[in-house]
């Protein structure tokens, strides 16, 4: 029976010293989508899935979901991008909100991937975008299918444009926040989920553990933090915490 599995890869905040940055990979029916791509993207799927004894590295993804732009989310791509091309011989696919892609390629990829110097001498060439990468647009106001997945989008509240994810597969619901500042409509929006990961980062537009406490029993008791700064203690949290290298079904 198809199942809706997450491997969690990276729980850290930016500036974590003990943790890779926040990202997971999600699998049905054999079928993997990774969720945001922090440095380095392949050493921490293999760190991860040896660690949660699961088979899986990102060549086996099917799709990348991009939540936004900031680097501990996206500083992974140009390598992954690289590695798609050249050893995979494939373009990797990225699916995200217009607003998040409109400033991809020329605001984070262009600067180390347009252009090449193939030969000494020799005059750069111009690289594409298309070169490297498929994309294609999430749409806040309907689903989108990808594989056995099917994956809404909503912005949230954060320093630059963002998206928090529904992804529906064999009957199972998950829900993230991804970056945001506390906002009661995006729990509400989130609530119909089976598993609600939510950040609980610190600092400008991030969200509290204590805001956290405040959501109604019937939702709290679905969520699990992500994104913490190195000074949360998992063991003391009153809000179970994401694992890095663990895998759990939705």
């Amino acid at each position: 029976m198809s199942k809706l599995r997450l491997l969690c890869l990276g729980v850290g905040d930016a500036f974590s010293a003990l943790h890779y940055s926040s990202c997971f990979a999600l699998e049905s029916n054999s079928r993997w989508l990774l969720v945001d791509c922090p440095h380095p993207i392949r050493k921490i799927a293999r760190e991860g899935a040896d660690a949660a004894g699961v088979a899986f590295d990102v060549a086996q993804i099917d799709a990348l979901i991009l939540t936004h732009l900031h680097g501990d989310h996206v500083s992974g791509l140009e390598c992954l991008g690289y590695y798609f091309r050249f050893v995979l011989n494939r373009s990797l696919t990225i699916y995200t909100h217009a607003d998040v892609a409109e400033r991809l390629w020329r605001g984070v990829l262009a600067g180390s991937m347009e252009c090449v110097t193939e030969e000494a001498g020799a005059a750069p060439r111009r690289r594409r975008f298309s070169d490297f990468f498929e994309l294609r647009l999430l749409d806040p106001m309907k689903e989108t299918a990808i594989g056995p997945f099917r994956v809404g989008c909503r912005p949230t509240i954060h320093s630059v444009p963002t998206i928090a994810l529904k992804v529906n597969a064999a009957k199972r619901r998950l829900g993230y926040s991804a970056d945001t500042a506390f906002d009661p409509s995006l729990i509400d929006w989130l609530a119909d989920a089976h598993l609600i990961i939510h950040e609980a980062g610190s600092g400008f537009m991030h969200t509290a553990l204590a805001d956290l406490l405040t959501v109604r029993p019937a939702v709290r008791r679905k969520l699990r933090v992500i994104h913490c700064p190195d000074t949360f203690d998992p063991a003391t949290s009153p809000l179970p915490a994401m694992r890095q290298g663990t895998v759990f079904e939705v």
